[in-house]
């Protein structure tokens, strides 16, 4: 039997054509590079075992009907911001061609459908405005539904780390602390605050990032929450200062928390923190080093053997001299 996560994640493997046309489980390499950073919990066990049968037992007494695609309502929980319109023109082809394999779960509500499983399928549906899209109606508690959200999409190599702690934070209050919610996850609770952090950063950055997910992640997001803690106000109008330039690439999201920092001690201006600039060094036509400078350094690199060894003593000269160190 399948694992409980194998199967949800074989009910919305919907990423192109050959996943319309079969349901497939996980390839192994994916499975291997997800297990090193995510692996169930211990504490976690009993109740997928338990969801798994209950899952099992609904499916095989569901109701297979043909809805209509207005009638179904999206995942409260479903955490991805951005859907690949290339990924979805692909899957709306091949339901034009062979039709819809995988019926999409929904669960009753008030006046509808509320979706579980598939939302490309029925986006896809709508893109070729289909009246009506094949569905297994099953009964699902708002708590299922909560935890199956975040078991499916934590396991995603494709989700981004902010649409990752997005799916965190709505299931958050499942779990009596986020040491239990680690522990149930497999994570180090240095890895969940990780992905938790974003909900500390600045209003302007998260409506950037609710558009565009992959400007952050969660490493840099955790630093620079830090760094604007550490500063206060100031720091969160650095950050305001400096993130056109993050949004647009002019500065790594990597080096976005010193140069907030920079920015801060220094007063540096927008221009001269974010700045990469490189010079390339010659020995007559030989390329000999570089001398680089960002925002968190000012490097000057050369080749060993092209420095004699007095030019190497004049370097280090200079150095002791403009910082008054005294040579070794």
């Amino acid at each position: 039997m399948s694992s409980f996560r194998e199967r949800m994640l074989q009910k919305t493997a919907e990423l192109g054509v050959g996943a319309e046309r079969q349901a497939k489980a996980p390839s192994a390499s994916a499975e291997t590079r997800r297990s090193s950073a995510f692996k169930t919990g211990p504490g976690m066990l009993g109740a997928l075992a338990a969801a798994e049968q209950r899952i099992q037992q609904l499916e095989a007494t569901s109701d297979k009907l043909m809805l209509p695609v207005g009638a179904i309502r999206p995942n409260p929980w479903q955490p991805r911001k951005v859907f690949s319109d290339d990924a979805l023109a692909s899957l709306a082809e091949s339901i034009r061609e062979v039709g819809l394999v995988e019926p999409v779960v929904v669960r009753r509500v008030e006046g509808g459908y509320q979706l579980i499983a598939g939302e490309r399928r029925l986006r896809a549906h709508k893109l070729l405005d289909l009246d009506e899209i094949k569905a297994a109606v099953i009964e699902c508690s708002d708590e299922d539904m909560a935890v199956l959200s975040l078991v499916e999409n934590v396991g995603r190599e494709d989700l981004t780390d902010y649409e990752v702690g997005q799916s965190l934070r709505v299931v958050e209050g499942e779990f009596p602390s986020r040491k239990r919610m680690a522990e149930a996850l497999g994570m180090s609770r240095k890895g969940l605050y990780r992905f938790l952090a974003f909900e500390n950063l600045p209003d302007f950055v998260r409506q950037d990032l609710d558009l565009n997910p992959h400007l952050l992640g969660g490493a840099a997001a955790d630093e620079v929450v830090s760094a604007i803690k550490k500063h206060g106000e100031a720091g969160i109008e650095a950050a305001r200062a400096l993130w056109s330039s993050v949004a647009s690439g002019a500065l790594d999201q990597g080096k976005f928390a010193t140069a907030i920092k920079q920015h801060v001690l220094h007063g540096h201006g927008h221009q001269g923190v974010h700045e990469r600039s490189i010079e390339k060094i010659f020995s007559g036509k030989s390329h000999a080093g570089t001398i680089t400078r960002d925002a968190s350094s000012f490097t000057v690199k050369i080749k060993t053997g092209v420095l004699s060894e007095e030019q190497e003593k004049e370097i280090r000269r200079l150095i002791c001299s403009l910082f008054s160190v005294t040579p070794s």
